[in-house]
């Protein structure tokens, strides 16, 4: 087991696994329940990921579906390793879904990202500054919190055996002046520096491509390195996000950020793109059209 693996990608697994040996033995949701005495919700939850399974419950179910020793012991092994908690759980009052959890176990992400700059790239500082503008609600305590798992995050590309990271960035994103000047400016430096990183791709999609395939919102295509895990798409919103794992849809998105890096500047021309916006920011242009700072 890699060492990308998380408790998020074994309750996932196991979901996978108990889901397929139910379907071979034909055994109905409904008679697992009554088996085990509980709810056919919670059977549900475990077979796609969101609940974690005690180990004895995924051996009475194997039992129910009559698998081999050596499987039983295979998954009854990942059922303990899914409970384990992962570095994020101090943090999860402030995390919804399971993002963190499973980028944490990611080989590589592809996100197009249309208005501020991804968490793995953030500066503390343009993460406290958008945090702040786009959490009204939070308290202080919380918004040190979103920061603290971003920041933590960022691990994922320094480590021995880093993600691949492929970026796409609207220009809006290098545009918008988050935090002030000062703030965005080192951002964008900070971004300069990441960029070059041999497992960091960068690209800046520019205002002139006009029209393009990400217009309907942006995600995060993340791929995982065992067969056993398929990849999924990440839909981001205010309450969370949605989870996209059908084949088609995933083909969809796939298309989607093929086109868009096409459409996008190229690596060094968009590093140079940023360079010059450190330079001659865009919000301090004499030509705007609105305020700026």
């Amino acid at each position: 087991m890699n060492q990308h693996r998380s408790p998020t990608i074994r309750r996932r697994r196991l979901g996978v696994e108990l889901r397929r040996h139910r379907e071979a033995a034909r055994v109905t949701i409904d008679m697992v329940a009554e088996r085990l005495g509980c709810s056919t919700s919670k059977v549900s939850r475990i077979e796609t990921g969101h609940t974690s399974a005690s180990p004895s419950d995924v051996s009475a179910m194997l039992d129910i579906y009559g698998v081999t020793d050596q499987a039983k012991h295979e998954l009854v092994q990942i059922a303990r390793e899914a409970r384990q908690k992962g570095w994020w759980h101090p943090f999860s009052t402030v995390l919804t879904g399971a993002y963190v959890g499973l980028e944490a176990a990611a080989r590589s992400v592809r996100t197009y990202e249309s208005q501020v700059i991804p968490g793995l790239l953030q500066s503390e500082e343009y993460a406290i500054a958008m945090i702040r503008a786009a959490r009204l609600g939070d308290s202080d305590q919380e918004i040190d919190q979103r920061v603290r798992v971003r920041m933590e995050r960022q691990s994922l590309l320094i480590q021995d055996n880093p993600i691949d990271l492929w970026v796409v960035l609207d220009e809006a994103v290098v545009s918008r002046p988050v935090g002030g000047d000062e703030v965005m400016r080192d951002q964008l430096v900070r971004l300069i520096t990441t960029a070059r990183s041999p497992n960091v791709t960068l690209q800046i999609l520019p205002f002139a491509a006009g029209a393009h395939a990400g217009m309907d919102g942006t995600f995060a295509i993340l791929e995982f390195e065992e067969e056993g895990d398929a990849d999924v798409v990440f839909t981001e919103n205010a309450t969370g996000g949605l989870f996209l794992e059908k084949a088609e849809e995933l083909s969809k998105y796939i298309s989607i950020f093929e086109t868009i890096r096409t459409s996008a500047l190229p690596p060094e021309e968009s590093i140079g793109m940023i360079q010059m916006l450190v330079e001659e920011p865009l919000w301090k242009s004499k030509r705007r059209v609105s305020g700026s700072i």
